[in-house]
């Protein structure tokens, strides 16, 4: 069987990723979503490696997590499970379970003291992170589908206006990636800007 390769160089099942791709396309139309914002290029290919058929298989893929997975995953795991059943597939038996080290703790805390509105250069030196580092384990939240509201700290370092700039970016994106929108957003707004407002984006989107 001829095979694609993923990011991580794993090698996927490129019929099912065709009708995973197809799926998310309609999906995000149902939903007036950009199809990132349901599952990016890199899970898809993780589902057309790993064969998830449950909602519980399908939230230890990468960048998905249990709230993506009950959202958006009941289609997906059904399309998955009817293309292993037609084709007679034997599923690897060590399930790809995304790895998640001793970062629990840490996540935790931050989602707490984003709920109390600490600003997040605060939370990040409280904790001994680099600003890059904590903006990353916010990514990570998000990805596991834990809703997270940091527009206190956004609304206190951008404007509307300029919100709204870099929002409409991330609404047209075909990916939502962040090198596109550097190289097109960069001479105006820093990186960390353009990310946090990315992030801002994602979590209101239902990321």
């Amino acid at each position: 069987m001829d095979v694609v390769k993923s990011g991580a160089g794993c090698a996927a099942d490129p019929e099912l990723y065709s009708i995973l791709k197809d799926l998310r396309k309609k999906v995000a139309k149902k939903l007036g979503l950009p199809p990132y914002v349901i599952f990016q290029d890199p899970s898809l290919e993780s589902m057309a490696t790993t064969y998830p058929i449950t909602v519980e298989e399908l939230a230890d893929i990468s960048g998905v997590g249990m709230g993506k997975a009950r959202r958006y995953g009941q289609e997906f795991v059904n399309v998955i499970r009817r293309h292993v059943e037609d084709n007679e597939i034997e599923r690897p038996e060590d399930m790809k379970v995304r790895t998640v080290p001793n970062k629990s703790k840490v996540k935790i805390n931050i989602v707490h003291l984003i709920d109390r509105k600490i600003p997040l250069d605060e939370i990040a030196n409280s904790m001994g992170l680099d600003f890059d580092e904590l903006l990353e384990h916010i990514e990570g939240i998000l990805n596991a589908g834990t809703k997270i509201d940091i527009n206190y700290y956004v609304d206190d370092i951008l404007d509307d206006d300029q919100q709204d700039d870099i929002y409409e970016h991330f609404k047209e994106s075909e990916k939502g990636d962040l090198s596109t929108a550097y190289k097109e957003l960069g001479d105006e707004y820093t990186e960390d800007e353009i990310r946090l407002v990315r992030i801002k984006f994602l979590a209101e989107m239902g990321y």
